[in-house]
Formats: structure tokens, C-alpha cells, sequence
């Protein structure tokens, strides 16, 4: 049968779905810039189980990828709006975050301690500020897809990343040590999307309605593969397609199963205006 159209002429089944703004958040998703493994590895692949990429950080190219990243969130609004920065806690990740989304430079002043100290990794940087930037959160498990053979995906523990990041909130890791890289114990796909999926159901715990999240490459692919699904195939390719370093795409994370904790609103900024509630009701 031919779809129903209105008066107007429409088709009444639009592709098109609305959801209430509180039951949304704008998540702005970066994979980390150019690590030291990356520039081997795109060469030879074999280099990703080289010991020496333990850990690995951002290389030269990477850090001028962060700082054109940096101006871009600043060029186009989204270092005032954005209320909290996720991250991966591995070098290259934290690197990227805080050189992306952090304060200017560390001078010392104003009492907080710095995002980064001077030199982190090795990187002939400046110390990066906590002020004037939203807070850094450090989570387990948007981290990369566990790999074994890859000394590059092990973290080293938390108590040597608080010297190194001062200011990057660690509440959350339970262990010092990292128990869940395991030498010869390649995480399966599947089970790297659905802890990627159980990450973006824990945001909804979260306030905060505009987040960043610094993370990895197969994470992502991963996750958005799964999230993707019932797409259009346009809008599925769009979306689980490989992310390149330092690239930042923007989505709406929509809260289908009221899972959130927020209660219903209504848009207006205070109050009901006085009388509008008996007028709703008129009608």
C-alpha cells in the first residue's frame, strides 16, 4: 500500500525523530593524536609489539595535531560549552586532553596544581594549567582494545600518573597496577563494543549535558559499529568509519531507555511562566 499523505501533501512517516532535550547529550568524541607506535607502526606492523612502545606517547607531529586542535575548540565555542573532559588513562590519551581542552600555560599561580606537568613524557612541552578549563576525568573503561602482544595499549600505574598529571581526576580507578592488560590475551571485537556501549550508558549518570571524550581508535570504530546498526548505510559508513589521529567528530547521545537520572523539564529558563500551565490545559 502507498504510504498515507496529509492534507499537506507530506508523507507521514518522516525519517526524522525527535527526543526531549533532557533525555540527550552532546558527546564530542577524539581519538588521540599521533603516538611514537603510530609512526613505526603505519610502516611495519609488527612494530606495535616492540617493548619500547610501552605506554606510548604523543610524537612531534601528534602535539602539532593537538594544538590545531586546541585552536579549533577555541575558534568555534565548544571550549565554553563543553562541562567535563573524559579520558583514556594512558599517556597518549591524557596528552592529547589536556593539551586539546586544558588551561594556558602553567605558571604556578592561582593555587591549582597543573592538568601536566613540564616535559610529560618526554615531550619538550610547558606545563599545562587546571584553570579556566573544565575538569579531567580519567575512566577504565573507554580505554583501547586490550591487546597482549601490544606494549603500547599497558598503563603504567595510577600513583606515576598523578605526578605526571596532577590535576586529572583518578578517583575512579580501582587498581594502581593494570590488571586488564594480560600478555597474549587479544580482547574479542564484541567485547570491545559492549563495554564501549556500557561506557556511554554510564554517561547518563553524569549532569554534565556537553562532554568530551579522548579516547582510541577500535573503542570507537567498535562502539559506533554497534550503535549504527539500524542507520541508513550513509549514515552507518559515516559513523563507524576508522578515525584518524587527533580527529574530533561531534554526536547526540540520546537516552531511549530512561536510563538517565534527570526528571522531566520544561525549556524555560526558571519558572513556568505564570498563567502558560492553565493555558496548556485550556486547550
Amino acid at each position: 500500500m502507498p504510504s498515507p499523505v496529509s492534507s499537506s501533501g507530506m508523507k507521514s512517516s518522516a525519517g526524522t525523530a525527535m527526543y526531549p532535550l533532557h533525555r540527550c547529550k552532546t558527546i564530542h568524541l577524539v581519538r588521540h593524536a599521533q603516538g611514537v607506535h603510530n609512526v613505526e607502526g603505519e610502516k611495519d606492523h609488527s612494530a606495535y609489539t616492540s617493548p619500547s612502545f610501552f605506554d606510548a606517547p604523543i610524537a612531534p607531529l601528534g602535539w602539532r595535531h593537538v594544538d590545531y586542535l586546541r585552536e579549533h575548540v577555541k575558534n568555534c565555542g565548544l571550549a565554553e560549552k563543553i562541562e567535563l573532559v573524559i579520558c583514556s588513562p594512558l599517556l597518549r590519551t591524557m596528552q592529547t586532553a589536556v593539551g586539546g581542552f586544558g588551561g594556558e600555560s602553567y605558571t604556578g599561580g592561582g593555587g591549582a596544581p597543573p592538568l601536566m606537568v613540564e616535559n610529560a613524557g618526554q615531550s619538550e612541552r610547558l606545563a599545562i594549567s587546571s584553570l579556566n578549563c573544565p575538569p579531567f576525568l580519567a575512566v577504565e573503561n573507554c580505554r583501547e582494545r586490550l591487546q597482549g602482544g601490544h606494549p603500547c595499549d599497558k598503563r603504567r600505574s595510577i600513583a606515576e600518573y598523578r605526578t605526571i598529571f596532577p590535576a586529572i581526576d583518578f578517583s575512579l580507578e580501582k587498581n594502581d597496577e593494570d590488571v586488564l592488560w594480560v600478555p597474549d590475551v587479544r580482547e574479542a571485537h564484541k567485547s570491545v563494543a559492549a563495554r564501549g556501549m556500557k561506557f556511554m550508558d554510564w554517561l547518563w549518570t553524569r549532569e554534565e549535558k556537553e562532554i568530551a571524550i579522548v579516547t582510541h581508535s577500535v573503542l570507537l570504530q567498535d562502539t559506533l559499529c554497534m550503535y549504527s546498526k539500524e542507520c541508513h548505510p550513509t549514515i552507518r559508513h559515516e559513523m563507524s568509519k576508522r578515525f584518524a589521529n587527533c580527529e574530533l567528530r561531534s554526536m547526540i547521545l540520546v537516552d531511549r531507555s530512561v536510563i538517565g537520572l534527570g526528571s522531566p523539564s520544561l525549556n524555560y529558563p526558571g519558572n513556568i511562566p505564570v498563567r502558560l500551565d492553565l493555558l496548556g490545559n485550556s486547550m
